[in-house]
């Protein structure tokens, strides 16, 4: 793979950095949401028992480079693609269908066909590019903020 990056599952001991990730792109990332938006979807990094019990049943997976998570993708099984993040340094570089193209490898192996997700105004147009398909716009409350994001489902049987 090109960039030196290899790709992973994640396990446990990776549930940390998984979060600073997240905190790394939602907040330094180019985006189209508001600083206070962007403080009430993650106000710090996503830590401890609550953060490892919703990573506890999905399949993560990440891509390295020398021992730094650029990026990672998961699935919460069956069909639902729950997280899908890539550091700001690391985006425009082919992480994202990288990691897409393993999550739905395995989304086809263990027989589904369809995944789903919920992609925020950034994520929407490289799920588009993956072949995802909108079903409906959508606005959240999140922390007395409104976010607008968009259900997105993609079927896998053609």
């Amino acid at each position: 793979m090109g960039d030196g990056i290899t790709l992973r599952r994640a396990g446990p001991a990776d549930h940390d950095v998984l979060g600073a990730v997240m905190y790394d792109a939602v907040h330094n990332g180019p985006g189209r949401y508001s600083e206070a938006q962007r403080r009430a979807w993650m106000p710090g990094p996503r830590r401890g028992p609550d953060w490892d019990a919703r990573l506890a049943g999905q399949i993560i997976m990440l891509a390295e480079h020398e021992g730094e998570i650029a990026g990672f993708m998961s699935l919460a099984p069956p069909d639902y693609v729950d997280f899908a993040y890539i550091r700001p340094a690391w985006q425009g570089r082919g992480l994202f269908r990288q990691l897409y193209n393993k999550i739905e490898d395995m989304a086809r192996a263990s027989g589904q066909t369809r995944l789903t997700v919920h992609a925020s105004l950034m994520a929407q147009p490289a799920f588009t590019a993956v072949g995802f398909a909108i079903v409906t716009p959508e606005t959240v409350e999140v922390r007395g903020e409104t976010l607008d994001r968009f259900a997105m489902e993609k079927r896998l049987d053609g």
